[in-house]
């Protein structure tokens, strides 16, 4: 049985590939605040009185473009940060190589199309639940063998 020392070093290969994963991932999470200050300065929509540009803009909070990238950006926060966390302790768990670094690779992927679907170039549904599905899919399965490796 490997050490968490040998299973948490980038010579093992679901180690290399999850660091590479949590890497696009934290790039994504940030690009959405840019994305975010886009959508606000495209629609002249601010939250802070400070922010206004102009005497005549006023502090707004309902518009949709906005809320949309708000909400993916939340969206993100709530399935990804788990997925950090599981994913590490899943690479504790010394899983098959193919399988892990799949399942890194899916909810990367799943998590990028995500954003795409809600956020960037509005797509319809199923696109964006399918999209969610897989990474959740991923990341339950990944917490489901850290449980059982963690109660047998």
């Amino acid at each position: 049985m490997a050490s968490p020392v040998e299973l948490l070093s980038l010579s093992n290969p679901v180690f290399k590939s999850f660091t590479f994963w949590v890497g696009v991932l934290v790039i994504k999470m940030l690009l959405m605040s840019l994305l975010t200050a886009v959508q606000r300065f495209k629609t002249k929509t601010f939250a802070n009185p400070e922010d206004l540009m102009s005497p005549k803009l006023k502090v707004k909070f309902d518009d949709p473009n906005v809320e949309r990238v708000r909400r993916a950006h939340r969206n993100d926060l709530e399935n990804i940060l788990p997925f950090f966390a599981i994913g590490l302790l899943y690479v504790l768990t010394n899983p098959a190589a193919f399988l892990a670094i799949n399942l890194f690779r899916a909810v990367g992927i799943a998590r990028i199309v995500h954003t795409l679907v809600y956020a960037v170039v509005v797509v319809p549904q199923p696109s964006r639940a399918l999209a969610f599905f897989v990474a959740l899919g991923a990341t339950v399965y990944m917490a489901l063998q850290v449980v059982l490796s963690a109660a047998f």
